[in-house]
Formats: structure tokens, C-alpha cells, sequence
């Protein structure tokens, strides 16, 4: 297939672009900044993965919020207006969004058939989703995945979190009795190319087995062979990231379930097992 990647720089999106072309696939990565460019460069393919979006994990400054809401919004409004004038357009549409879609909480769980949350980030997730869905009126198939905490070595929150654990600084965040939904980059690749395949609806990039912070911070010390004796306060998370420490202080508990229900088996369920692997 002839595949069109927006965001492809990214640490999914190098994953994603490699996958791709082991497999065969002619993969093209283009940046979002220029919807019209982008839109010219995929017109002919087959399917166009858009993983382009400014980072949430900072302070969630107004200028911050307005970035976050152009590249998730603005931009992917843009690219589908300006495909409508493509010759051959692709015949999917294959959207990253996140489980930040469900809003915060440390008690609910939520599956894909969950409604939307009323927090910040998940207004922009549905809004990011509505974008994409667009795409069905120009005749193509769609798909979103809503990816939660990805593991991988070469970036995202394990490539922060390391070298603080191998330090013995590591700790729980807060109280360490909220939510984590991760995934193993592997798997979330996995995931995309099940969505790239022929998959429409959402998908949670979620492992089965979530854990509570402190789970997941007693299994990366051992992944390390170092203590994490040392807690970071709510307060000073607050400090840090404002309004988006909710994000690591209330946390979330996602299932995969249309995932699991659509054929796609994790190779990593477990947590102790994934960050054995990468660590």
C-alpha cells in the first residue's frame, strides 16, 4: 500500500514510518504544518495516518492550549478541506487521538463506547475526533486510536522517567493511587497497523492490564534494580505542569476492549514483562 504518514518525526511516528517499510509498504512522512503541501503529497495514497500534534505533557499555558488546539484541530480541518480537491484521494483516513478522550478519573473505567469527558484536553480530543471523522464524507474510511502512556526506549515518558529510577530518585507521583493505561510501543504500533488494515471506529492503544502509579513505579525500580523511595507531592506537580498535572495526578483506567474484540493480540499484556523488555 501507499501510505501518507502526517507527523512522521514523531516517536510513534518513526516507529510507525519503520513498521511500515518493513513490511513493504511505500511510506511517505510528511509534516502537517503546511496543510496544502500535505494534502498535494497525499493525494494517490491509499491511506493517511495523521499522528501530528503539538506536546501535552507541559505546562498547559493559554499559548501552550492554543497550539495543542491548532495542530489537533485547526491543521487536520485544513488538510481535509484542501483533500477535497485531490484528484485520487486516499480511501482511508487513520486519526491518532488519546484516552485523554474520556476526561480524568480514579475510579471510573472506560471502554471505547464511554462518552467524552468535559476536561481540556478531553474537549480537544473530541474535537480532534470530529475532525477526522470528516474524512467519511469524502468516501473514506476512518479510524481513531486513542493511545494511552506508551513505553518505548527512544522517547515519550519512559525515555524521562529512566534515567531518574537508574539514579534511585525515582518515586510515586501524588498519591500513587491513580490510573495508568500504558502500552508498549510495540504494541501501539501493532495497533496502527491494525487500524491501517481495514479497521473503522476507535481503537483504545491501551494494554489490558492497567496499573495504579504505585504498581507501575514498584515495577520499574525492579525493571532497574534501584529503589524508588522518593514521592513527588501533588503540590509540586501542580507547580510544574498547572492545570495538566491532572493528567499524572488523577490518571485514568482504560480497557481495550474493540481492540481485543477486533483480533489483536498484545504481545506485551503485562507490565513488568514490557519494561523488562526495554529497560
Amino acid at each position: 500500500m501507499k501510505i501518507t504518514v502526517l507527523g512522521a518525526s514523531g516517536f510513534i511516528g518513526r516507529a510507525l514510518v519503520a513498521a511500515l517499510a518493513a513490511r513493504g509498504d511505500d511510506v511517505r512522512g510528511i509534516s502537517l504544518r503546511d496543510p496544502a503541501v500535505a494534502a498535494e503529497a497525499a493525494d494517490g495514497s491509499d491511506v493517511v495516518v495523521n499522528l501530528a500534534g503539538a506536546p501535552v505533557a507541559e505546562r498547559w499555558t493559554d499559548e501552550n492550549k492554543r497550539a495543542i488546539a491548532r495542530s489537533r484541530v485547526d491543521l487536520p480541518n485544513a488538510f481535509l478541506s484542501a483533500l477535497e480537491r485531490a484528484a485520487q484521494r486516499p480511501r482511508a483516513y487513520v486519526s491518532a487521538s488519546a484516552i485523554g478522550y474520556y476526561g480524568m478519573s480514579r475510579t471510573a473505567t472506560f471502554t471505547e463506547t464511554s462518552p467524552a469527558g468535559d476536561d481540556f484536553l478531553a474537549r480537544i480530543c473530541l474535537a480532534w475526533e470530529t475532525e477526522a471523522a470528516r474524512a467519511a464524507a469524502l468516501g473514506m474510511r476512518v479510524a481513531v486510536v486513542r493511545t494511552g502512556l506508551v513505553l518505548g526506549r527512544d522517547g515519550g515518558a519512559l525515555a524521562k522517567l529512566l534515567p531518574l529510577f537508574r539514579s534511585g530518585l525515582g518515586g510515586p507521583l501524588a498519591s500513587g493511587e491513580q490510573w495508568y493505561s500504558w502500552i508498549h510501543l510495540d504494541d501501539q504500533i501493532g495497533i496502527y497497523l491494525l487500524a491501517i488494515d481495514g479497521y473503522a471506529g476507535a481503537l483504545n492503544a491501551t494494554a489490558p492490564e492497567p496499573v495504579r502509579n504505585r504498581d507501575f513505579t514498584r515495577a520499574l525500580a525492579t525493571a532497574v534494580h534501584r529503589p524508588a523511595l522518593l514521592p513527588a507531592p501533588e503540590f509540586a506537580l501542580k507547580l510544574v505542569l498547572g492545570e495538566g498535572a491532572s493528567v499524572v495526578t488523577e490518571g485514568q483506567r482504560v480497557l481495550p476492549e474493540a481492540t481485543l474484540a477486533a483480533g489483536y493480540a498484545f504481545r506485551y499484556p503485562e507490565i513488568g514483562a514490557a519494561l523488562a523488555a526495554l529497560t
